[in-house]
């Protein structure tokens, strides 16, 4: 049994050469990216969705330069399995001063660095694995009688006594609840149990929200679901109702500060039932701690749900009417058509364009806040990141997204669908060089670019009119042709646009070429450097409250 992985990300280096020979004849895909940066982006883009992704860097220049990458997927527990060339043996064993090393004779170094952001129990925990290949290595046969037998994925048995008393503790919270609340989270996805988090949301009917970070894991179709929970800076009527729960089930929870809207979305432990990856805390308490016992939580949640009786269930009252947004009927046509184009629109608007099978990717800023708006269709998938945050990581893994999409459908594991990705201007600055990524491996993509003149999530917070928060204006779509990009090939079609109103929007996004997703497209999109979707403006004006009490208070 193999995980899936078809294409290897990475740059070449004198010390993993050699290795790169075996990647063609072993039937895999050799990607080739720019730099190993995005190589690591892209990586994390496609283990997101085919569920693990290769990287081959070389030794110390190389896998420093991925480093910021793989801290991200550590963080956000995305699978990378990291190869690093490294030199000879001997030359490591009697420390001998060769380029791309420190010169100090020290070659553990940056593999101790790497330990700090990798994991040994890749099946146990999803997460980066980093694995050195020293170029003596790369020929010395071993024995492939191991390659012979099928991987053990299946997630083991739970200890009985302890998984029933969880189990047990559970349902009679559910049972006795009078105002109930499911909050999906985006490491349930992780975890391995977006099925399940979406079978019980559709079992119990209560109440479900999701942090941003969880949004399109549970079908947005469900009655029972509202949107985005963003706590004090969201809806008020809503936090207020939240607040008020005596119970709340959290799936896959991320408690940073970005995805619970500065901690205010995080329940009363007293309330709340936290599933984890490999525990279950129940009013704050880890159950099952005092045995040691480590808790497979899907096989948890299947047994869970096989138990649940729905003649049970609390007749809870449903806040739905009152809290869910009506869907948005605004068209493009019915707004003023030389008007700029402004966030407290466009989000909403933009989720006539999806389809099933889509998947969207929002950077960090804007685009990140403003995807919380998106009323999304069944069978859609949407990347954040939401503790991270390293401004550009999407374009980068918008090219690795793609590639895996396209490998997925090909071999008959996920419907058609499009890439679109949603981009600043200031984030495409840092890791333009996917653009060239992606023309090589004539990779089919959407890419939105929210021109705002500069790093407008930072002038929110702080510096509004500074000039640290400006950025060089670039001639965004003159970039296909900067980085090699057909001219007039049927087979890898080439569309770029620019909209500065609602009109011209309009006559965008009518575009067949657009609409179908195939090819190369970028699209501009002008808007005022200062505004931003809502939700961003307050959690924006209260970060910046919170740093001005810090500053005075330690003066």
């Amino acid at each position: 049994m193999t995980f899936g992985v078809r294409s290897v990300h990475g740059v070449p280096s004198d010390y993993n050469l050699q290795a790169l020979d075996y990647i063609k004849p072993s039937g895999l895909h050799w990607v080739g990216n720019a730099n190993e940066l995005n190589a690591g982006y892209a990586a994390d883009g496609y283990a997101r969705i085919k569920g693990v992704s290769a990287l081959v860097t070389g030794f110390g220049v190389g896998e420093l330069s991925a480093i910021n990458a793989i801290g991200g997927a550590y963080s956000e527990r995305v699978p990378v399995v990291h190869i690093v060339g490294t030199p000879l043996r001997a030359a490591q064993e009697a420390g001998v001063c060769v380029h791309h090393t420190l010169g100090d004779g020290n070659y553990r170094v940056f593999a101790e660095m790497y330990e700090k952001v990798t994991v040994a129990e890749c099946i146990l925990k999803s997460g980066p694995v980093y694995i050195e290949l020293p170029t003596d290595m790369v020929t010395v046969q071993v024995s492939g009688d191991e390659l012979s037998r099928p991987m053990d994925i299946e997630v083991p048995a739970n200890d009985p006594e302890t998984e029933e008393a969880i189990i047990t503790q559970v349902l009679e919270r559910i049972y006795a609840a009078k105002r109930p609340h499911i909050i999906v989270d985006g490491f349930s996805s992780s975890y391995g149990y977006r099925q399940e988090a979406n079978e019980l949301v559709r079992a119990t009917r209560f109440p479900t929200s999701a942090a941003i970070f969880g949004k399109s894991v549970i079908d947005e179709q469900n009655s029972n679901f509202i949107g985005v929970y963003s706590g004090v800076f969201g809806n008020q009527s809503f936090h207020a109702w939240a607040q008020s729960c005596d119970l709340v089930l959290r799936l896959g929870p991320l408690d940073s500060d970005t995805n619970t809207y500065g901690f205010t979305t995080v329940p009363d432990p007293e309330v709340r039932i936290d599933f984890h990856g490999h525990s279950v805390d129940i009013g704050g308490i880890n159950a099952g701690l005092e045995k040691n016992n480590k808790i497979h939580v899907k096989s948890l949640l299947q047994k869970l749900l096989r138990r649940l009786d729905q003649s049970r269930l609390p007749q809870h009252e449903n806040p739905l009417s009152q809290f869910k947004s009506p869907k948005m009927a605004v068209t493009l046509s019915s707004l003023e058509q030389d008007g700029l184009i402004t966030q407290d629109l466009f989000w909403k608007r933009m989720s006539s364009f999806f389809r099933p099978g889509d998947i969207i990717l929002t950077e960090t800023g804007t685009a990140y806040t403003g995807g919380g708006e998106f009323e999304l269709p069944t069978n859609t998938t949407l990347i954040n990141s939401s503790i991270w945050l390293s401004i550009g990581y999407m374009l980068g893994a918008c090219c690795g997204s793609a590639l895996a999409l396209r490998e997925m459908v090909s071999e008959y594991l996920r419907p058609e669908g499009r890439i679109i990705c949603f981009e600043g201007d200031g984030s495409l600055q840092m890791t333009a060089q996917a653009i060239s990524d992606m023309i090589r491996n004539r990779l089919d993509v959407v890419i939105f670019v929210i021109n705002n003149d500069g790093y407008t999530i930072e002038r929110l917070i702080h510096g509004m009119t500074e000039s640290y928060n400006d950025i060089q204006p670039w001639r965004y779509l003159e970039a296909p042709n900067y980085f090699g990009a057909p001219r007039d090939d049927p087979q890898y079609p080439v569309t770029t646009s620019q909209a500065s109103n609602w009109g011209e929007l309009e006559k965008v996004m009518s575009n067949e070429k657009l609409q179908s997703g195939k090819g190369f497209n970028i699209v501009e999109i002008m808007m005022p450097r200062e505004d931003g979707p809502e939700t961003l403006k307050n959690l924006a004006a209260y970060v910046a409250k919170r740093n001005r009490s810090t500053n005075s208070s330690m003066a």
